[in-house]
């Protein structure tokens, strides 16, 4: 245990370089691999104001990340202040980033806060970055799968692709986090139901990289020791202007890994294309055939065609489905779409939507 000298002038800066610094590398912390710590983490940027001048940022002293998840909050006040000054800001940020626990700390008493338990308790230390992380994963029922465990931790590796500078903001993080570790216990279907403006193709598209550079698929999801191929992954519109948008979006896979399916490229190549990792399409051309007149394409009550070319697609063809706005019918029992998604019933398969519904309804 680091224990630090007393001196009650030190400003919180200095509270920090002195103390805190250095009681979280004793314990570990940017010391232990895959441990790290950010200093001055923005969760906001503030609220947009009238005029165009946004409100006070929201900024954490430290954000302890371990196995690429953020699972600490730390609040630092300068010595001469109560340890407990910090507590409603460290609670209010390890909230925001779904953190187990959370912190506050004059550099001299730690008070530890367990967001999950509800627990709140002065301790002489910081928990290390193995403790938090089976504290974290300690409620897990007996016989989890380890495969579970293996591609947590293989999705949690991968970092999120920055998009030039761009990263994900914290409540897209939960979201993505959350979807991923459904897929690592192996669910089958997953629904995220997200405000509107809250970037929901960028979800989609930091899932997608996450899974295409782990080399998760249906052959590996039991067995993660066979993760060799990329996994295929099809995105699902209602409307050509949303697959378009997507297929933009996902540039960074790189030209050769995206195609774009329309019903004239069909035609053009003689069947369906196959040799790409990330298709995107509407669910009309999919249900669409040979004869079908491209401006039925834009008929509501459009019928699936006998010879749908998604029939021309085998069954496991897909690993990972993306059903994008589906509480617009694509993923309801009673829809003319629903061919599709039983058709590709083996993948795993995300909806996304802005509308709460029961689940029976929706997905």
């Amino acid at each position: 245990m680091f224990t630090p000298k007393k001196k009650a002038d030190r400003n919180e800066a200095e509270t920090r370089a002195d103390h805190i610094d250095q009681s979280l590398e004793y314990d570990g912390w940017g010391k232990v691999n895959d441990s790290r710590i950010r200093r001055e983490f923005e969760i906001t940027k503030g609220r947009i104001l009238v005029g165009g001048k946004r409100s006070q940022r929201l900024i954490a002293d430290y954000v302890l990340i371990y196995k690429g998840r953020k699972v600490a909050v730390v609040e630092a006040k300068k010595e001469g202040l109560s340890y407990t000054e910090g507590v409603r800001q460290a609670k209010d940020y390890a909230e925001r980033l779904q953190c187990r626990f959370a912190y506050s700390t004059n550099g001299h008493e730690i008070y530890q806060i367990d967001m999950v338990e509800g627990t709140e308790e002065l301790v002489d230390r910081y928990l290390s970055p193995d403790e938090m992380w089976t504290r974290l994963f300690n409620n897990e029922p007996e016989g989890t799968p380890d495969f579970k465990k293996v591609w947590r931790e293989r999705f949690a590796e991968i970092p999120f692709e920055s998009k030039g500078d761009w990263l994900p903001r914290y409540y897209q993080e939960n979201a993505i986090n959350k979807a991923l570790d459904a897929i690592a216990a192996g669910e089958p279907k997953v629904l995220l139901t997200l405000a509107t403006g809250t970037g929901k193709t960028c979800i989609a598209f930091q899932l997608s990289w996450k899974l295409f550079q782990s080399r998760w698929s249906l052959t590996a999801q039991k067995n993660p020791q066979k993760a060799k191929r990329r996994p295929r992954i099809l995105f699902l519109a209602d409307r050509n202007i949303l697959a378009n948008q997507a297929f933009n979006d996902f540039g960074q896979f790189g030209e050769d890994a995206l195609v774009r399916i329309t019903p004239e490229d069909i035609r053009k190549r003689g069947g369906v294309p196959k040799n790409a990792s990330v298709f995107f399409t509407i669910f009309h051309t999919l249900m669409s055939g040979p004869k079908t007149k491209v401006d039925e394409l834009e008929e509501s009550e459009f019928v699936e065609d006998a010879h749908a070319f998604y029939k021309q697609y085998k069954e496991d063809f897909f690993d990972f489905i993306i059903i994008d706005e589906c509480h617009r019918g694509g993923a309801k029992d009673e829809s003319n779409w629903r061919g599709i998604l039983e058709h590709f019933s083996k993948a795993v398969q995300l909806g996304l939507t802005v509308l709460v519904k029961s689940n029976r309804t929706l997905f």
